[in-house]
Order: structure tokens, then C-alpha cells, then sequence
């Protein structure tokens, strides 16, 4: 176990794992625009084939989850529940406290089948994200520059346009809009004070535009608001690298389901509802901190082989050419050439650990709490 542990340390393997990821990625967004003449002539198709291109690279960064760091994800919630997973179109709602909380939503996506399909209510700045932002860009995602009367427009034709998705899909909101921390928390506090809502602990105050106008334009579409409050064992504080590291963590997640009809179609109504959601969330994290645990029974669902041998699949292709040309240059004795691998490599793990810092929460801000910003709520 020392062994595989030092292993995984390597910052070679890490590249190499990283060098897999970008080019395949790139192949991946390739393909996606080729795809594109399909769009005028058969949407559905083209909606499949581009599912599956992202279930590819996605598979990726799930795999070096569930099976680089073995973070295991257990999930709170009854047998009912789980055995409609998979089976209808959803709202996700998600805390948003870590580095890798999309990463456990992603891994319980690709356990029930539907990572592909998977969609989120994402920054419009992750549009210019390599990789991550154009193959989001080719799977519909919804881009908010989170300026309400910027996005109406676009958020709304764009919200629209899903309703007769072709496949199962949890679409992510992130309501508090930003990943929380003290700072943010404290100024989150202020405007809750200054509104007369309860204060919150654990949570920013939730940004009700965002769920109640995916709401109203999925109702009739999604069946049902999952509620998921993701926290970790022993206070562990995750983070990508530590996964690309291969540092294991326990991740729990309390999943509650509640059916669109029990929801106010009315906003205001609907924002109020959205608002006692997250008290309930503060207080299923007051429980965690006391006990160590969620309420309620536990299932943990199996992973699947399919992101390892998709990952297996990339490296297989893209690393015997790699290596070849690797010993080819070693072997060359030719100083311009290996220092041109070199410089090569330098650039590629700069690269890749920008990608890594997308995710990094003090790289990842917002202008929350910024008095020059225009207020969505």
C-alpha cells in the first residue's frame, strides 16, 4: 500500500494522467464541432452522440476519484428515493463548500447513468475554459454572466431548449451562487440581516432567480427537486490535487427528494420555499457536525468499470506514441530536441495545473458582497 501510495505521488504519473485528459479532451471538442452539422438535420442524434463524447472526458476526472484516490461517497436517503435515480429529469440543488463537490455530484451521475446528460447552471467565465467550457458549450449548457438583466434572455431561450432533452438529465444549480467561504459568509449574513431571513451557518444566502426561473421553465419536464447536502468525514477539507495525489476521503450525501408539485409555481412563493430549503440544509449539517453523520438510513452505491476502461481506452491510444517519441528524442543525443521536449513539458504542466486551479476556492471568485454589483434577488 506504501508502494502504490508513493506511485501515485508521482508527479510524472500525474502529468501523463493530465496529458491523457487534455488531448483527449481536445479530440473530444474536435469531434463535438464535426458534430455540429447534425444539429439542423437530426437534434436528437446529435444530442446523443454529444452525451457520449462528454460521458468520455467526464469519466476521466470521475475516475480519478473512484478509482485513483478510492473516495468512497455514501448517500443518506430511503430505497424510494434511489430507485427513481437515473429515471426522470431533475433539479439538483448542491452546497457549494468544496473543491470537489462537483466531482462527488458527477460520480453519483455516472453510478445511475446519466453523467453524459448531466447539466448545471454554469458561470459564463467557464465558457473561455478549455476543454470544460467548449464541451459544455456543445452539451447545452446554460452560461449566466449572473447580471439578471444580461441573462434573462439568453437563460431563458437556453432553458427552453431543453425540455424535450432526449435523455434523463439532474440539472445542477449551485443556489448560493458561489463556493462559500468566512468572507463571503459574513457579507451573506448582512444582506440577511438587512432582509429580515434567518441567518445561516453553514450556507450563503441562497439566490432564488436562479431556481425559480429554471423551474418555471422546466415544469413539465423535470419531476422532482433533489435537495443534496454533501459534507465529509473526520472534517476533511478535499481538494483536487489531493485527488490527482491520491489522497482518499469519505464523502456523505444527504439526498432528499421533493416532487415539483408539492413546489409554489408562484416566485415569490417559490423563493420562500427555496429559502426554508436551506434552513433545513443548515440545520442537516448542524446534525452532521454533532454526529458525525446524517439522518437516516445509508446506501452505497457500487461503482461501475466504465470510467476506468474509458480512461484505460485514452491511455492506451494517446501514451504509446508519447513514450515512443519520448525514447526516440532520448536516444537522438540531439540537445535542440530535448530541450524542446523539455520546454514541452514545462508548458504542459503549467497548463494543467491551471485547469486544476479552476477549481481551487481561493482562485475561484465572484462579485458577491461587491457593493458596484448590480443585486439579482
Amino acid at each position: 500500500m506504501a508502494l502504490l501510495a508513493y506511485l501515485k505521488s508521482l508527479f510524472i504519473l500525474q502529468l501523463l494522467m493530465g496529458f491523457v485528459f487534455v488531448v483527449s479532451g481536445l479530440i473530444i471538442n474536435f469531434i463535438q464541432l464535426c458534430t455540429c452539422i447534425l444539429w439542423p438535420i437530426n437534434k436528437r442524434l446529435y444530442r446523443i452522440i454529444n452525451c457520449r463524447l462528454a460521458y468520455s472526458l467526464w469519466s476521466q476526472l470521475v475516475m480519478l476519484l473512484e478509482w485513483w484516490s478510492g473516495t468512497e461517497c455514501t448517500l443518506y436517503t430511503d430505497q424510494a428515493t434511489v430507485d427513481k435515480f437515473g429515471k426522470e429529469h431533475v433539479i439538483t440543488i448542491l452546497n457549494h463548500n468544496y473543491e470537489i463537490d462537483f466531482l462527488c455530484g458527477w460520480t453519483m451521475c455516472e453510478r445511475y447513468g446519466i453523467l453524459g446528460s448531466s447539466k448545471v447552471l454554469a458561470k459564463h467565465e467557464l465558457l473561455k475554459v478549455p476543454l470544460i467550457g467548449w464541451t459544455w458549450y456543445f452539451l447545452e449548457i446554460v452560461f449566466c454572466k449572473r447580471k439578471w438583466e444580461e441573462d434573462r434572455k439568453t437563460v431563458f431561450s437556453s432553458l427552453n431548449r431543453l425540455k424535450d432533452y432526449p435523455e434523463y438529465m439532474w440539472f445542477l444549480l449551485y443556489c448560493e451562487g458561489t463556493r462559500f467561504t468566512e468572507a463571503k459568509h459574513q457579507i451573506s449574513m448582512q444582506v440577511a440581516e438587512s432582509k429580515g431571513l434567518p441567518k445561516l451557518k453553514y450556507h450563503l444566502l441562497p439566490r432564488t432567480k436562479g431556481f425559480t426561473t429554471t423551474l418555471q421553465c422546466l415544469k413539465g419536464t423535470v419531476t422532482a427537486v433533489y435537495d443534496v447536502t454533501l459534507n465529509f468525514k473526520d472534517n476533511q477539507t478535499p481538494t483536487l490535487l489531493g485527488i490527482v495525489s491520491g489522497k482518499k476521503y469519505k464523502a456523505d450525501l444527504s439526498v432528499r427528494r421533493f416532487p415539483v408539485e408539492d413546489i409554489p409555481d408562484d416566485e415569490k412563493e417559490c423563493a420562500i420555499w427555496l429559502h426554508k430549503l436551506y434552513q433545513e440544509k443548515d440545520a442537516l449539517q448542524e446534525s452532521y457536525k454533532k454526529e458525525g453523520k446524517f439522518p437516516g438510513p445509508t446506501i452505497t452505491p457500487k461503482r461501475r468499470p466504465w470510467t476506468l476502461l474509458n480512461f484505460l481506452f485514452w491511455a492506451t491510444v494517446l501514451l504509446s506514441p508519447l513514450i515512443n517519441f519520448a525514447y526516440g528524442v532520448a536516444v537522438s543525443g540531439s540537445p535542440l530536441l530535448i530541450i524542446g521536449f523539455i520546454i514541452f513539458l514545462i508548458i504542459a504542466s503549467i497548463a494543467i495545473r491551471r485547469l486544476i486551479g479552476v477549481t481551487e476556492v481561493k482562485k475561484t471568485g465572484s462579485s458577491y458582497g461587491n457593493p458596484e454589483a448590480k443585486k439579482e434577488n
